[in-house]
């Protein structure tokens, strides 16, 4: 059973998305920073990697980062309004 989520109300939602997307700007910049650093530190101009390591590299270390940002946005959205309440244990008597 589902009751009521706080999420339905158009302020609480528009409050909440509006701190999502904050946390998500945040993560962005962060993530650049993160990445300009791991490629520095990775970057060596004698080794015989071609560009295309290093492209790999600050992808896969973006995307990552971008992603659990991501997840952990949400999941700090839904416990933080109280969505997560609002679900109903039907195995509880």
């Amino acid at each position: 059973m589902v009751g009521k989520s706080p999420l339905d109300d158009p302020q609480t939602a528009a409050f909440a998305w509006a701190r999502y997307k904050r946390v998500m700007r945040i993560m962005a910049v962060v993530t650049v920073i993160v990445v300009a650093v791991v490629l520095a530190l990775v970057y060596d101009p004698d080794s015989p990697a071609s560009v295309h390591y290093y492209i790999a590299i600050g992808l896969g270390v973006g995307f990552s980062m971008l992603l659990a940002s991501a997840l952990m946005g949400l999941v700090f959205l839904s416990s933080g309004t109280g969505h997560d309440n609002s679900v109903d244990d039907g195995t509880e008597r």
